[in-house]
């Protein structure tokens, strides 16, 4: 008999997204009016963090403690896709590792690498607490750059 996966979590037992929906965007012209208002509470570094290690459990099968590394990449782009300069290659890392899933320590830590660490990596403590996930990144991105 085939196991069924265990649905994600909707959301909708949140009791902060229910009022959300009724106060804020409970027809198409609201939630149009509140785009932009929505945009800047996303560049708030506080509420952008909150809502970062929200959408961890937000994802993750409700019965396990980690993302599968399909659905890590897909929130992944969604959140520092367009903000994170090194998202292309740390995607492309993830693609080719042998990671199976991520946790929840090393979603919240790529996020603190991603706004302390430089571009170019040459700020990086390899004697820092970085998950090891991190870590191999980085010796991953500095091999592909010595090479070229």
């Amino acid at each position: 008999m085939p196991v069924k996966k265990k649905r994600k979590s909707s959301g909708s037992d949140d009791p902060g997204l229910r009022k959300c929906k009724i106060t804020w965007c409970d027809c198409i012209e609201r939630l149009q009016g509140k785009l932009d208002y929505l945009r800047n509470q996303l560049n708030d570094m506080i509420i952008f963090k909150n809502i970062y290690r929200y959408a961890f459990d937000f994802a993750r099968d409700k019965d396990q403690r980690s993302l599968d590394m399909d659905t890590a990449k897909s929130m992944l782009a969604l959140l520092l896709g367009r903000t994170w300069p090194l998202f292309p290659v740390f995607n492309q890392f993830l693609e080719q590792s042998k990671y199976k899933v991520m946790n929840k320590d090393q979603w919240y830590n790529v996020l603190e690498f991603s706004r302390t660490v430089s571009t170019d990596l040459s700020n990086y403590d390899e004697d820092g607490a970085w998950p090891v996930l991190l870590d191999e990144f980085v010796e991953w991105q500095k091999a592909r750059l010595a090479a070229l």
